[in-house]
């Protein structure tokens, strides 16, 4: 069996576990980022964060309409990365946001002090979306996270990753204080693989996040 045929038949019954949280990142793509998103949907992730969040807003917006379509054609949970006014302009009510994002909606007061540049109003984001996901790096934010509505969270980096070059990992211990310190899924992430897998469930983890082996898959 070729790498390409068991990584799809290892994502399928990641899909049935619920598991596998592919995470975007168009600079490591060898091929048109939307022909590797239509690759990676066919894999039937749980779920696709589209996290170029370096890119201007307004370009994101383009892009996520075409990816939110993309991803419904193949019945794959997709998550637009901080842009939340992209997603209340596209009334799409699934969001990943940085901690500090998600604390700065929090705390924004009902006169809109806090703005992001585009027209829509987000004073009720917690009402409006229906999965927020945020990240952590440590038991505190995760327990600040769940505090502030966040319905699952991703915590690392648990390996070592190239993402993180000179940053030591946090680890299998991390891992497992978070999952117990709070009630909503956990999903690994940093230097997660199909094969590492079984080892952040054992912590207590949801599952993990793979960024560059579904890009370059």
């Amino acid at each position: 069996m070729n790498k390409e045929i068991l990584l799809a038949e290892n994502s399928k019954h990641a899909l049935h576990n619920d598991n596998i949280i592919a995470i975007t990142n168009r600079h490591l793509c060898s091929r048109p980022f939307m022909e590797q998103l239509k690759r990676v949907c066919k894999l039937h992730p749980h779920a696709i964060v589209l996290r170029e969040k370096d890119m201007p807003e307004a370009e994101y917006l383009t892009l996520a309409r075409d990816v939110i379509a993309l991803c419904k054609e193949y019945d794959v949970q997709c998550m637009l990365h901080s842009f939340i006014n992209v997603a209340m302009e596209l009334e799409h009510p699934y969001i990943h946001l940085p901690l500090p994002i998600l604390e700065a909606y929090a705390k924004k007061d009902i006169s809109g002090n806090i703005s992001t540049g585009m027209s829509k109003n987000t004073d009720n984001y917690q009402q409006f979306f229906k999965v927020i996901g945020t990240s952590v790096h440590s038991v505190e934010d995760a327990i600040r996270a769940e505090q502030l509505g966040a319905t699952y969270m991703t915590a690392g980096h648990i390996f070592a990753t190239d993402c993180k070059k000179g940053l030591p990992p946090r680890g299998l211990d991390f891992l497992k204080n978070v999952c117990d310190a709070v009630g909503i899924p956990v999903y690994a992430i940093g230097g997660i693989n199909i094969p590492r897998l079984s080892e952040v469930m054992e912590c207590g983890a949801a599952g993990g996040c793979i960024m560059s082996g579904m890009m370059r898959v």
